[in-house]
């Protein structure tokens, strides 16, 4: 990149960043003639991704703050009054514990108020599901939480939903871009004026009350946990996240005995007892885990920092813990919740849930066997929701009970429109909590369902391509597949492609042979073994990295589970190492 154009970028990022620490990280950048650092910054401008933006907090175009915030809050706002021209607007604002996440947040609140727009404003941390319950109960146009989610501590976001309480999709999201793109003057309003003149309303028990009775309302058996909520241990931590008002108000109203970590318990924007604070990363749970052990827990529970993910750890009969995958925890979801709608004489005439199409197959053989639909959507908790919408209008009489994703998201109400970390530990203590009722814990029901669908085992590979180099790396990768797919993986056979990019099946064995694809483009390739076995690769769309998923399923025979595991272990290994031939270690 041209050493003047990195100048004159940075200098008019300087003009109009009004947060005196970020302007100062640019002027030192400058002075120090740092070329490579501040090319960083400015070779590209952040973008909506699968989780809205996303970046590396500090000075420029390429990270979060202040102004890179307050610019996508105006290009929203003028978004909004092109589509609804003649309506009076309203917003809502949320944010999580990362560093910047308050000063963010009531600079996104103020930008609208600037424009006229209602903006209601929350008064301290709260997850990201309630946020999308808090646009669909105020009846707001849009909402914006500012969160990174799961990702390092280095990060913040800034999460777009619209009046469905969803995140942005097509084309809401690109008409979003183009008018930040677009934008050469940002508004402004004071604080005290906002508030003054009622444009801007600082809002918390009016919504975490009614959150806290919707997520107690989606439960199936009250009278149960009433019973028998003193006999259920749980530990649980929020990994210094939003989740632990809710999750204590929410499990301790119902009756259960809830141990939160206590190193973990209060919002820390430096996360400093864990790595990653991600609930997929077994390393994150390591206290959690120690103290479900002191404490004979019956289950050890996990949020991320804006829980809205959530994962959960069993003991086994020897009392060590195991990890459970977001794909196995949402088979088990999926099994209660249909189990449940049926004993409750509560089943729709045409029942179904969504997942996304790098999550288990399980889930669709559990849902087959219940006589309910499976219906699969782009990876992302945004088309979840998206296909959850359209069922309620398209005349097809399907009613949607359950949505998830492989990573750690799961949706078990109808009143929000995103994944949500509290109501999953609502719903998976009351799981725990019938399945002990009945002589069992959730891993003897898990191999209960292994044996009606088959023993299935995913794996997952990531590497990360940072700085200004990694885009192109990880296009040359999907190229290569594109160009030339391998004909096998892990010694099995492709039997045929579905190219997400080109919206095409595409077969091997018959060249030129092609069928349509019926789900929105993405860059996603999938490879569909003739053993049943599925293959995907992705360029991640919020982190610098490109992700591999797996997912193969192994008969059960006479040799039983264990004999299906080491099978299952061996195919994905052989999968792993052709990968890696390509991506490198």
């Amino acid at each position: 990149m041209d050493r003047d154009i990195i100048r004159a970028q940075a200098s008019d990022y300087r003009a109009k960043e009004q947060d005196p620490l970020f302007r100062s990280e640019i002027e030192q950048l400058l002075e120090a003639e740092d070329w490579k650092e501040l090319e960083d910054r400015f070779y590209q401008r952040l973008e909506f991704g699968t989780g809205g933006l996303r970046g590396i907090i500090g000075g420029g175009y390429n990270r979060m703050n202040t102004l890179v915030v307050r610019s996508a809050t105006q290009g929203l706002a003028n978004y909004l009054k092109k589509v609804f021209p003649t309506k009076a607007l309203s917003a809502v604002v949320a944010f999580d514990s990362r560093h910047y996440s308050a000063a963010f947040a009531e600079a996104a609140a103020l930008v609208f108020a600037a424009n006229g727009i209602k903006t209601y404003l929350f008064s301290g941390l709260r997850p990201t599901p309630e946020l999308s319950f808090a646009i669909r109960t105020l009846g707001c146009d849009t909402g914006v939480v500012i969160t990174a989610s799961h990702n390092p501590k280095q990060y913040n976001g800034y999460k777009a939903y619209w009046n469905d309480g969803s995140q942005v999709i097509p084309p809401h999201d690109s008409g979003i871009i183009a008018e930040v793109n677009a934008v050469s003057s940002i508004k402004d309003i004071a604080k005290a004026d906002a508030l003054n003149k009622a444009l801007l309303n600082i809002i918390d028990k009016e919504i975490d009350e009614p959150y806290h009775a919707m997520v107690r309302g989606t439960l199936f058996r009250p009278d149960l946990i009433k019973a028998k909520a003193h006999e259920v241990n749980i530990v649980y931590t929020p990994l210094h996240g939003t989740g632990a008002f809710h999750v204590e108000a929410v499990l301790g109203s119902l009756g259960l005995r809830v141990l939160t970590v206590p190193e973990q318990r209060e919002g820390n924007g430096d996360f400093p007892t864990v790595a990653f604070p991600n609930p997929e990363e077994s390393a994150a749970l390591d206290m959690a885990l120690k103290k479900g052990k002191e404490q004979h827990a019956d289950v050890v529970m996990a949020t991320d920092p804006d829980a809205d993910r959530f994962g959960i750890a069993v003991p086994d009969k020897t009392g060590n813990f195991v990890l459970v995958t977001g794909n196995q925890l949402g088979a088990l979801l999926a099994d209660y919740i249909f189990l449940s709608l049926k004993e409750c004489g509560k089943m729709p005439a045409k029942p179904a849930m969504i997942n996304s199409i790098v999550t288990t197959g399980m889930q669709k053989k559990i849902a087959e066997y219940y006589g309910a639909q499976c219906l699969e959507c782009l990876t992302g908790f945004k088309w979840i929701a998206s296909v959850w919408r359209e069922s309620e209008t398209d005349g097809k009489g399907i009613t949607v009970v359950f949505g998830t994703e492989e990573s750690y998201g799961f949706l078990v109400e109808q009143a929000v429109r995103d994944k949500d970390g509290v109501s999953a530990a609502a719903m998976t203590a009351e799981m725990t909590l019938y399945w002990r009722s009945k002589g069992k814990t959730l891993l003897d029901r898990l191999n209960e369902l292994y044996a009606i669908t088959g023993y299935w085992q995913e794996m997952g590979i990531s590497k990360y391509f940072p700085g200004i180099e990694g885009p192109q790396s990880m296009q040359d990768i999907m190229k290569f597949y594109r160009e030339t797919p391998p004909r096998t993986l892990g010694g099995i056979n492709v039997e045929k492609v579905r190219d997400f990019k080109e919206s095409l099946w595409k077969f091997p064995s018959e060249p030129g042979r092609t069928e349509p694809v019926d789900l929105p483009k993405s860059d996603v390739l999938q490879f569909y073994l003739t053993d049943g076995t599925v293959v995907s690769a992705r360029p991640s769309g919020t982190e610098p990295k490109i992700k591999f998923y797996a997912s193969c399923c192994t008969p059960l025979n006479a040799e039983g589970l264990s004999a299906a595991k080491a099978e299952g272990e061996q195919k994905l290994e052989a999968i792993k190492k052709d990968i890696r031939t390509v991506i490198g270690d």
